[in-house]
């Protein structure tokens, strides 16, 4: 379970809301002279947060469906991603324990049985391509003496379920999106998943 303690040891405080405070809130931006309305509502975008925060650290706040990679000092690239439904959201501190591209997926024997209808099907896999649930890229989402959780930041090719609580537990982005997360994200990078409001 993620405390506050926790995150003070791990050095990302979380406030009473339970988002690290840079999150809460990003720092106002000076209003353009026009307005500029980017092309896609879902694309990156690069926001000053409302304080500073370590480089190379993905932050998630679940109740905004938002991800933040931090680039050092206060900033970071923002990307808007789907999550996982009530129940099968796990937030935590993790750490980026692999990353593959077009990566294989295999349904959790816990997937199966809640829904061996939709996932019995693929109990022995299905090779990655387009019509892959895990998508174009995949961030594996590891913790020190458990390894691999099974929890996955990737791809899909239904943008329409950004925004939503959809997921069997990890985040999504758009395929075209989290090749950019992807390339920008290191190994070992630390992933820090917020929890849900009550």
């Amino acid at each position: 379970m993620l405390t506050r303690r926790h995150f003070i040891a791990t050095g990302a405080a979380i406030t009473a809301f339970g988002a690290h405070p840079a999150f809460a809130q990003e720092a106002a931006a000076p209003a353009p002279e026009a307005p500029v309305v980017p092309a896609d509502p879902l694309a990156p975008t690069l926001v000053t947060l409302a304080g500073a925060v370590a480089a190379n650290e993905i932050h998630m706040d679940p109740n905004t469906f938002r991800l933040y990679l931090t680039l050092g000092g206060d900033q970071a690239m923002r990307y808007a991603v789907g999550v996982g439904r009530p129940g099968l959201y796990e937030p935590g501190s993790f750490y980026v324990g692999a990353k593959k591209e077009w990566p294989s997926w295999t349904p959790t024997p816990e997937m199966i049985e809640r829904d061996p209808e939709a996932y019995e099907k693929y109990a022995d896999g299905l090779e990655g391509g387009p019509d892959n649930p895990l998508g174009a890229r995949a961030l594996y989402l590891f913790e020190p003496g458990r390894g691999d959780t099974y929890l996955r930041i990737h791809g899909t090719n239904a943008p329409r379920t950004i925004g939503t609580a959809v997921s069997n537990g990890c985040a999504r982005l758009t395929n075209e999106f989290v090749v950019d997360l992807y390339n920008r994200t290191p190994m070992r990078s630390k992933v820090y998943l917020y929890p849900r409001d009550a």
